[in-house]
């Protein structure tokens, strides 16, 4: 990558780029220049060639870009190679979807555990794991590494969560409480 920084703009097309290229993938679309992935994304053609130099280009002048090459190095970019471990803190509605949610496992993220506080729910298994008090979030994450602390709770207690989360060296935060946390040391996603 180029030393200098990449904006946030881009960052968050990439996840976009990388969809659509699994869609064109799927149809068994090989090729795509940037004004055909322009017409069907509606991103103008010279942002999106511009989004790809930022990473150092991955087509061809005249003949546009692998399908299959582009989505392996965004891939990479977007940290997919790699197998993220999740818990997911609050078993409620959001908390059981997506701990139920087989894409994950697709994407390269693993649920590892989840935490509630209701003592009907303490013990049932979501997906294979098995619903923990969250009184004992902290001791789970002093010996188990989990990369990304997915929060589905109340908006009380959601910034709470946060904060232990990181003290505990979570270093990702995915928040799905109807309030924005702000915790520093983590990078966060509201």
């Amino acid at each position: 990558m180029r030393d200098r920084r990449v904006s946030e703009a881009v960052i968050h097309r990439l996840p976009k780029y990388y969809r659509h290229l699994q869609d064109l993938q799927a149809r068994g679309i090989e090729r795509i220049s940037s004004g055909e992935l322009s017409v069907e994304m509606g991103f103008n053609a010279s942002q999106i060639r511009q989004d790809f130099n930022c990473f150092g280009g991955f087509g061809q002048q005249g003949y546009g870009y692998q399908v299959s090459v582009l989505l392996r190095e965004l891939g990479v970019i977007l940290g997919l190679t790699h197998v993220y471990n999740l818990a997911i803190i609050g078993a409620g509605n959001i908390g059981k979807a997506l701990a139920r949610y087989t894409g994950f496992t697709k994407e390269g993220y693993s649920v590892k555990a989840v935490f509630d506080v209701r003592p009907e729910l303490i013990g049932r298994v979501l997906s294979g794991v098995e619903v923990a008090h969250v009184d004992t979030l902290n001791d789970y994450l002093a010996s188990n590494h989990i990369d990304i602390g997915v929060i589905c709770t109340d908006k009380e207690v959601a910034q709470g969560i946060a904060e232990d989360l990181v003290k505990d060296c979570v270093e990702a935060i995915w928040n799905f409480a109807p309030i924005d946390v702000e915790v520093e040391g983590a990078c966060v996603e509201n």
